[in-house]
Order: structure tokens, then C-alpha cells, then sequence
């Protein structure tokens, strides 16, 4: 089911919208996946933003006292409240194959963006290649995302299975944030089962 439509994008990431009800709008550290190339390839990254934009008339509601609920459900639930979305990309797939790395193309404005199935999420991260393009970020809050992103991995996952994800996740932070042990440390602390 598509969640959105692209507004923008680049090599690094894209920015996707959407105006559904707020408890369908996509989560911070969410898996999201975008064609590209004509449908050649997919897209996938993490939801890093989610901005909801204003409009003249909320502008206007807010400086109204005593403002009444039926206003306010109206604007919330008839209107189109814009919502903006925004994506780091984490790699792409061309057929069955996954490659953690940066897309060779971004997805064309207007295509459908939808969330990644638990399938789509458990074979992605595999193998823990994309926590190198999270950290080089220098857009999203990259502590936050990839503790919720590698906890929000390891819930796809069999409970048995949950702990050991988590385990090799630490151990491949360890490996790339050995130069900054408090950082690591607090990373760690963020992602203990």
C-alpha cells in the first residue's frame, strides 16, 4: 500500500508526501522502500523527518480565541494537511539482490513510496553495511535513528532471533565507533536487549 508520493529527491536521500490521518503517518526510523530507474531497482531508507506543514488557514484558526473542536476536527480530518517526509538512502535492490550503499539513481518525483515489509526488512539488514551510511549522515539526528532503526529491525525478527540481531549490531558499532567510546557507549546502552 503506497503512504506517499516523492516530492524530491537525491543520490543521499529523498523527501516524500503525504495527508493521511495522523495515526497512518510513517514513523521516524521506518523502512521505506521507492522504485528508481524505471522499476528497475528499489529504493530503501529510513524516514529521518516528518514535518507537517502549516497553511494560511491554520494560521489563521490559531489566532482565533476560544476556537471551537468542530474547526479544528475539520482541518484535521477535510483538509489536506500537507506532510512532508524525509528519507535517508540506505541501498537498493535489483531483482533479489540487496546492495547496502548509496542508489545509482534516486527515485523520479511522483512515484509511490510504501513501507517495507517485514521480509523486505529482516533480508535488508542482514548484513549491517548501511550503519556506515547512517553515522556519515549530515541530515538526520543519527544516534536517534539508527537505535530506533535497529530496534525497529530486530522487533522483525523471531524473539529468539531478536537478541543475537542486536548483539552483532553492537559489535558492529564497536568496530566502526572504536575512536569514540562515549558516543558508542550510549549507542549501546540505547540498543541492550
Amino acid at each position: 500500500m503506497a503512504i506517499g508520493r516523492l516530492l524530491r529527491s537525491s543520490a543521499t536521500g529523498f523527501v516524500f508526501g503525504c495527508a493521511v490521518p495522523e495515526a497512518d503517518v510513517p514513523l521516524f526510523g521506518e523502512f521505506v522502500i521507492a522504485p528508481a530507474q524505471r522499476g528497475s531497482t528499489d529504493v530503501i531508507g529510513l524516514v529521518y523527518d516528518i514535518i507537517i506543514e502549516d497553511d494560511m488557514f491554520v494560521r489563521q484558526m490559531i489566532a482565533t480565541p476560544n476556537l471551537d473542536e468542530v474547526y479544528i476536527q475539520d482541518q484535521r480530518q477535510n483538509r489536506q494537511v500537507p506532510i512532508e517526509v524525509s528519507v535517508l538512502s540506505l541501498g537498493y535492490r535489483v531483482g533479489t539482490t540487496w546492495t547496502q550503499a548509496l542508489p545509482p539513481q534516486p527515485p523520479i518525483t511522483l512515484d509511490q513510496i510504501k513501507l517495507c515489509s517485514f521480509e523486505e526488512v529482516q533480508t535488508f539488514t542482514e548484513r549491517f553495511d548501511y550503519l556506515k551510511l547512517i553515522l556519515d549522515s549530515r541530515n538526520a539526528p543519527v544516534d536517534e535513528l539508527i537505535a530506533v532503526a535497529l530496534r525497529r529491525a530486530a522487533n522483525q525478527r523471531a524473539p529468539n532471533e531478536q537478541r543475537r540481531f542486536l548483539r552483532d549490531a553492537g559489535r558492529e558499532l564497536a568496530r566502526l565507533l572504536s575512536r569514540d567510546l562515549i558516543r558508542l557507549e550510549n549507542l549501546l546502552r540505547r540498543i541492550k536487549p
